[in-house]
């Protein structure tokens, strides 16, 4: 019996705070593409729970834009390679190109679909032009004496292209190739953090640190205005166009993102995340795109936490978020009567997911402050406990989604975590920490037994405990009688990672062991 892949739940797009996040939409407005860790994903708009995910990166990935021919998205990472490859076939990679010695930052495609240009933190150089079929240099980016933070080439004849840098300079270029023509200084006084052609090329737009929004001449590069003087109070980091080329859409460290009236420089719409009144550091918008070639006119944002915000013109709140996990998940849990997948990972977050549609719920209340080291499902009590390495054993009201009660204290870094909902002991939990074994029922400890190996992992089912340990021995407990030791399989080769019984039924016929060396005994 084979194996197959039957969806691929993204995850988050990786953010940090102060840098701009870039988000790329495609040319009909179905697909989104973000980057997260070493991967690219893209994610269908209309149901994200279906997605690729590209992997041929070595480094963690920093952004992906689509070219407008919709075909292709050139990515780069952290190590300053940019790769080109297919998004709408099988993903197989066109060209990988080392463009600069250190971060990409933000990647530009030409109207046609031929020509790359991908700026960031070099050491002899902060960007390169080139062909994306080839990757041969047609241009050079000069100017800027510092890293450029973002780039937009203009999509029709003649064509120029923008970089705004951390020294504060917009630099105009003419093509192709590409060559200096103009240095916009004065305009902006912190980073420019974000600029962008309109679609019909006659204006352009750059946003920064400073808060400020300034308009050019998209053929001259001429400054013609600055707009929303004191709207933004935090840093703007990203922008985007209409189609109409008529607005454009800003999301800031404020918590807001603004759409705007370029002819009348006004604000038309406005939305706040977060809790009014609050400021929210995980609320900051950090990048926004606004898909062409929808006929609803939805804006896509992401904030801090990587939570894409669907957003639509006379709504004050989003009309969908997307959720999901920004780092490595450490821990799963599924839960076959209602159909969800209970997740925790590297960050402390925790989410449900809805099986049949991939649909992630975050859950409300105080969650772990890091690593979500186990979870576990009591069904007489309808709760789901997590264990972290903040030492803490909290208990989620499954049904509400909800953190309940007050975390406890556990008696170390915990290592594993096992409900037993059946048996002559009623409904408990165990948490195995470094030098004992701890029972919990109703919120409060009721045993606790001494070990003297260090434990990796636990598997309840009635009476019988299943305990794995880096000396590569599984010990079995029978927790009825004062954790009476009954058997010991010493067959893995390497110390157990994961446990578990088979079935919820009244008499557990076998026990799978997940080994540290990724083999899986049963």
């Amino acid at each position: 019996m084979s194996i197959k892949p039957e969806a691929t739940w993204a995850a988050s797009p990786t953010t940090t705070r102060g840098q701009p996040t870039p988000l790329s939409s495609d040319s009909k407005g179905e697909r989104i593409a973000y980057a997260s860790n070493k991967s690219i994903f893209v994610r269908s708009i209309d149901d994200p729970a279906i997605s690729i995910q590209y992997t041929a990166h070595t480094s963690q990935t920093t952004v992906a834009r689509f070219s407008p021919s919709g075909f292709y998205i050139a990515s780069g990472d952290v190590s300053g390679t940019v790769r080109v490859w297919d998004c709408v076939g099988e993903g197989a990679t066109k060209g990988e190109y080392p463009i600069i010695a250190g971060r990409i930052n933000d990647i530009a495609w030409d109207g046609d679909s031929q020509r790359i240009i991908a700026v960031g933190d070099g050491r002899e150089r902060f960007g390169h032009c080139i062909t994306a079929d080839s990757g041969n240099t047609v241009g050079e980016i000069s100017g800027h004496s510092s890293q450029i933070n973002c780039v937009d080439v203009r999509k029709q004849r003649p064509l120029r292209a923008a970089t705004g840098s951390d020294d504060t300079s917009l630099v105009f270029l003419h093509g192709a190739p590409f060559k200096f023509n103009t240095s916009v200084r004065g305009k902006h006084d912190k980073f420019i953090l974000g600029t962008a052609f309109s679609p019909d090329g006659s204006t352009l737009v750059s946003v920064g640190s400073d808060r400020r929004i300034w308009l050019y001449d998209g053929k001259s590069g001429e400054p013609r205005s600055q707009i929303g003087e004191g709207e933004h109070r935090g840093s703007i980091f990203g922008v985007s166009w209409a189609k109409d080329s008529r607005r454009f859409v800003t999301a800031s460290a404020d918590q807001t993102v603004k759409i705007w009236d370029a002819e009348a420089g006004k604000c038309v719409q406005s939305w706040r995340m977060g809790e009014e009144g609050v400021v929210s550091i995980p609320d900051q918008q950090v990048g926004v795109t606004w898909p062409a070639g929808r006929s609803d006119g939805i804006v896509i944002s992401v904030d801090l936490e990587g939570n894409l915000n669907y957003l639509k013109e006379g709504n004050d709140k989003p009309v969908k978020v997307v959720r999901g996990h920004q780092k490595a998940i450490t821990a799963t849990y599924y839960a076959p009567k209602d159909d969800t997948l209970w997740t925790g990972s590297y960050e402390g977050r925790v989410r449900a997911w809805d099986a049949s549609s991939g649909q992630s719920q975050e859950i409300d209340g105080e969650t772990h402050a890091n690593y979500v080291s186990g979870l576990a499902f009591s069904e007489e009590e309808g709760r789901i406990y997590s264990i972290g390495w903040d030492d803490a054993l909290r208990t989620i009201n499954a049904e509400a989604k909800s953190f309940a009660d007050a975390s406890i204290k556990t008696k170390g870094q915990p290592k594993g975590l096992a409900a037993c909902t059946s048996g002559s002991i009623g409904a408990q939990v165990f948490v195995a920490s470094p030098g004992s074994i701890t029972a919990y029922e109703n919120g409060k400890e009721v045993a606790s037994h001494p070990i003297s190996f260090s434990p990796t992992g636990l598997a309840a089912n009635n009476d019988l405990l299943a305990v794995g340990a880096e000396d590569r021995i599984i010990r079995i407990y029978n927790v009825s009688s004062k954790f009476s030791l009954i058997a010991e399989l010493k067959d893995a080769n390497s110390p157990t990672s994961a446990l578990a019984f088979s079935g919820h039924s009244s008499s557990p016929q076998c026990l799978a062991a997940g080994l540290a060396n990724g083999k899986i005994f049963v």
